[in-house]
């Protein structure tokens, strides 16, 4: 932290898992810095309650910089609670469940009352992290089920990327995307697909072999890059709706948008006016789902918590495609219009195509 020009007071937020780990290295690290620093439990959600509570703690600290440890919502909430305060940002993914520890990007859920567990907002700060420190062996050690949820959410860059490209939408800064940023979302796509199913296998052996370090790197780094400076569509308003199920509380982040990059590609198919792109894109929706089967990742609504064909699914599936077309989301980057009726639609057209999926393996 020295190198990049960073001092104490320091607040480390963490998960209980990364404390029980990692506080006696945090003590000794910072006694030989001379730094005082305070290690803070964090609360379970990236909340404006958990948010604001952070600041205050950092203020009674005189914290000179936030450093976060643990997993999505963790880093999310203490890189909120950094920009609330003005304070540096150090990023310490234990998992890698999502490319939120380059990102300037905190989602913000609701943590109390009907919508609790429901995505509130998208916040994007001023500053990225000043520093993401990744060691593979503790991402190596933790359950595999985090690091398929990773290439979950990093298999759906490169699709949104696209679309927003396509559409001529501003990235996540508000700026042009370029092409540069187009290609970080492809590489991403490209390093996933091919080593994503060895790095799971050394997961489940702890071994962070070069298999696990491409797809650390392009989850954590290439899908964080090539997210924010190309853009969000379709795959991540789906994710959103899917928040407002209870049923699905329990299915992570990247599980959720794999399903969804499942609906944007319907959805492409479904908007596609020549025969050979619709072709094209069942091709490719069938790849992605052969794929995310392949590294156990949900590719049904029954996988994610919602049995099929009842009155209670099709009320839930209703009220997904509307939170996911909410003025202001994502999808409204798709390059053509998007409504409640079409994304009804494509979720039972991703629905069907994997439930075919599970039944040829």
């Amino acid at each position: 932290m020295q190198a990049v020009g960073l001092s104490g007071p320091v607040l480390i937020v963490a998960g209980n898992a990364a404390i029980t780990r990692l506080a006696p290295t945090w003590a000794a690290a910072f006694a030989e810095a001379g730094w005082l620093h305070r290690v803070r439990a964090f609360g379970g959600e990236s909340s404006r309650r958990e948010i604001e509570a952070l600041a205050r703690e950092a203020a009674a600290l005189g914290a000179a910089v936030i450093v976060a440890a643990g997993g999505g919502k963790t880093l999310d909430a203490a890189r909120a609670a950094a920009a609330a305060r003005r304070l540096p940002f150090v990023s310490c993914p234990t998992v890698c469940s999502t490319d939120a520890p380059t990102s300037a990007l905190s989602v913000i859920y609701c943590d109390e009352g009907p919508t609790a567990g429901a995505v509130e907002s998208l916040e994007i700060h001023r500053r990225s992290p000043d520093l993401v420190l990744v060691d593979t062996q503790v991402i190596a050690d933790s359950p595999p089920r985090f690091l398929a949820a990773g290439i979950g959410d990093a298999m759906s860059t490169f699709y949104e990327a696209r679309a927003a490209v396509a559409a001529g939408k501003p990235n996540m800064r508000g700026g042009r995307s370029t092409r540069a940023a187009l290609e970080l979302a492809r590489l991403c796509r490209d390093v996933v697909l091919e080593h994503g199913v060895a790095a799971l296998e050394a997961s489940h052996r702890h071994v962070p072999d070069n298999a696990l370090e491409q797809v650390v790197e392009a989850a954590t780094l290439l899908s964080g890059l090539g997210f924010e400076s190309a853009g969000l569509a379709a795959a991540h308003a789906i994710h959103n709706g899917l928040t407002v199920v209870p049923a699905m509380h329990d299915a992570l982040h990247g599980e959720k948008v794999a399903f969804g990059t499942l609906v944007q590609l319907a959805l492409e198919q479904r908007a596609a006016t020549a025969a050979a792109a619709r072709v094209a894109l069942e091709s490719e929706a069938e790849r992605v789902a052969s794929f995310f089967v392949s590294t156990g990742l949900p590719v049904t609504l029954g996988q994610l918590g919602l049995p099929a064909e009842t009155e209670a699914t099709r009320v839930a599936v209703q009220a997904i495609a509307h939170r996911a077309t909410t003025t202001g989301e994502t999808i409204h980057n798709m390059p053509f219009p998007v409504d409640v009726a079409a994304v009804v639609a494509a979720i039972e057209a991703a629905d069907s195509l994997g439930r075919r999926t599970l039944a040829a393996v």
